[in-house]
Order: C-alpha cells, then sequence, then structure tokens
C-alpha cells in the first residue's frame, strides 16, 4: 500500500506537471488578451451565435481550446473570464461531450470506429445539450465563483507591472486547484491498478454490458475506458479489443457510450474548481451514454443489419 501510495504520488506530481504546462500558458495567454483589444473583437463577431447556446461569445475560446486540445486547456481559459453560473455548467457538459477530439477520435478509428460517426456523435451533442439546458434551466444568472479564484472587482487592473502579475496569479491558482485534484485522484487510481482492481471492475461490468446489448467480452473494453478515459487509456482499450475479440455491432455500441461518458472520476472531479454542481453534470452523461446505447442497439437489432459477418472481430493489428 506504501508503494502504491508512493508511486501514485510522483504519477500525480508528473501529471500536474504535464498538465500545468498546458493550463499555465493558456490562463496566461487568455487572461492578458483580456486587457487586449482582440479579444474583445472576436467576442463581438460571435456573439450571436454563441447566444443560441445560452453563452456569451467569449465562451467560444474555451470551447475551441477544449475541443483542439483538452479539458484542461479549456478550464485554463475559463478561470480567466467571467461567466454565469449557468454559462460554466453548460460549457461543462459540452466540454464533457466534446474535447481532446484529435487524440481521442484517433483511438476510436484505431479500432474502427468510423471518423464521421466520432464526430457527429460526440458535436452534435454537445451542442444538443447546450441547447435544451439554456431552455429548460431558467436559473444560474449569478456569477460563478472558481474556488480559489474570485470573480473580478470593479477596481480596473491598469499598468503592464500589474497586468502580468494578475495574470500569473491567476494561472498559479488555476494550477494549485489542479494539483489538489489531480495527485489524490492519481493515488486512488495506482492503488486500484495495483490492486488489480480493473478485472474486478471488468468482471462487475458483465451484467451491465449485457443489458447495453453487447457481449460480455466487450467488459473490459468498457471498464478501461469508463476509469481511465480514451486518451489516458488508450492502449489499455485497444489492447482489450485486440484479445477478447469484440465484434463490429459491441465494438460501435461500446464507443457509442464510451464518447458519451468516459473518464467518469477524473472528467467530473476537474470541473470542481469552477464551482458548479458536479452531480448532475455525472448523471447528464450516464443518462445520455446509457439512453443513445440503447436505442442505437435497439435499432441496429431491429433493422436486420446485424449478419454473421458483423458480429464476427473486427480489429486489426
Amino acid at each position: 500500500m506504501i508503494n502504491s501510495i508512493k508511486k501514485g504520488l510522483q504519477v500525480g506530481v508528473k501529471t500536474t506537471w504535464t498538465l500545468g504546462k498546458i493550463i499555465f500558458p493558456v490562463t496566461l495567454i487568455v487572461a492578458l488578451l483580456q486587457y487586449s483589444s482582440i479579444l474583445p473583437w472576436v467576442i463581438e463577431r460571435i456573439a450571436p451565435m454563441m447566444k443560441l447556446l445560452g453563452l456569451s461569445g467569449d465562451a467560444a475560446i474555451p470551447l475551441v481550446l477544449g475541443n483542439f486540445l483538452n479539458l484542461y486547456a479549456a478550464i485554463g481559459a475559463i478561470l480567466t473570464l467571467d461567466f454565469t453560473v449557468k454559462e460554466v455548467f453548460i460549457l461543462a457538459v459540452m466540454l464533457s461531450f466534446s474535447h481532446n477530439l484529435i487524440v481521442e477520435s484517433g483511438v476510436a478509428m484505431k479500432v474502427g470506429v468510423k471518423l464521421w460517426l466520432v464526430l457527429v456523435t460526440r458535436i452534435g451533442l454537445a451542442f444538443a445539450s447546450a441547447i435544451v439546458i439554456n431552455l429548460v434551466w431558467q436559473g444560474g444568472s449569478e456569477t460563478a465563483q472558481y474556488g480559489l479564484i474570485q470573480a473580478k472587482s470593479d477596481e480596473q487592473v491598469s499598468g503592464i507591472g500589474a497586468i502580468i502579475l494578475a495574470a500569473i496569479e491567476k494561472a498559479g491558482l488555476g494550477i494549485l486547484q489542479l494539483a489538489m485534484i489531480v495527485i489524490p485522484l492519481m493515488i486512488v487510481i495506482q492503488i486500484l491498478k495495483d490492486l488489480q482492481w480493473l478485472k474486478k471492475f471488468s468482471h462487475g461490468m458483465s451484467p451491465i454490458t449485457r443489458s447495453l446489448g453487447m457481449n460480455e467480452n466487450t467488459s473490459t473494453t468498457m471498464a478501461a475506458g469508463l476509469l481511465f478515459g480514451l486518451a489516458y487509456g488508450a492502449g489499455v482499450v485497444i489492447q482489450a479489443v485486440e484479445e477478447d475479440g469484440v465484434s463490429k455491432k459491441d465494438l460501435t455500441l461500446a464507443f457509442l457510450f464510451l464518447m458519451t461518458c468516459h473518464a467518469v472520476v477524473e472528467d467530473t472531479l476537474i470541473f470542481i474548481p469552477l464551482g458548479i454542481p458536479v452531480w448532475p453534470l455525472f448523471l447528464i452523461r450516464l443518462g445520455v451514454a446509457t439512453a443513445l446505447t440503447l436505442i442505437v442497439g435497439f435499432l441496429w437489432t431491429r433493422s436486420g443489419i446485424i449478419r454473421r459477418k458483423e458480429e464476427e472481430p473486427t480489429y486489426e493489428k
């Protein structure tokens, strides 16, 4: 146990350092751009389109960063901008469905899932969820409080030195909050790995995969994706697909679920510093993933698409 904690601590510090190298410069640059004429100019032109999603124009910045880079870059941008609680929650839901598209789409394609299916599913769910939340939720108009990072005061920062200092302070606090979540999380994950909990979790996933219309041999793929995500868990996911002989139908259904709901612990907890309720965020992801998988599985079966060939494993080295 002691060795697991030590190793987890080392991994946590290393992960924080790796992710910090993304968050710190992103937070710093966006914070500095707030005091320039560039950011207001961009925001003014995209504001009408963002309004449909219940967002202000500057919300496009974390959305772009999150989809092309990762959630940490998006959070780094959010920490520098003033949003309402409703806007932050909408951003969190959108980014939960659609983030790190380049890397995670590559993982999906590696195991045989079509790129168009990945993009349509993830981006479509992100936009649809934003529109629905904007129409249904009438509250959340108060300014979001970002944990250690306070909302802007009425006092304007002036002078290049003060502006740089304020930007560095925000970036530094963002890294501190990241470390407070990532390091304990990595310790727990390391302990679970050393206890071979993935195998136990995979075994426990078997009834769930069956209820979602998949064979039991999909359980390891599902467990790896749920625990570690598509990016960090890429090696485990690909190995599971290769070794377990997952069929085309089961592979498609598994990735439909995982594209909607993966890395459920990490991707949920990292939104805590943004001051939003994370339980609704988790339940939305889980509910949509379950419903989407069941619906597609039902339609697939009813339409008679399944053939003997499609039941055979499709993964190729």
